[in-house]
């Protein structure tokens, strides 16, 4: 791995690690737990919605 690929990866880490620490700070943890939440639920949703189930009882032969 290149040393440009390193500070890269290196940088986006630590970038993503403040970004987390500021929202969860003050008076935007409860603002943010109830923004993931929200959207927790609505992709659990989506995920019910979509799956399909899917009979082969049908027998196939070669």
């Amino acid at each position: 791995m290149s040393t440009t690929r390193k500070i890269a990866v290196g940088l986006g880490i630590a970038s993503g690690a403040l970004l987390a620490a500021w929202l969860l700070t003050g008076n935007r943890k409860q603002k943010t737990k109830e923004y993931i939440s929200k959207k927790a639920d609505g992709l659990k949703h989506a995920i019910k919605t979509e799956k399909r189930s899917f009979d082969d009882s049908d027998a196939h032969y070669i």
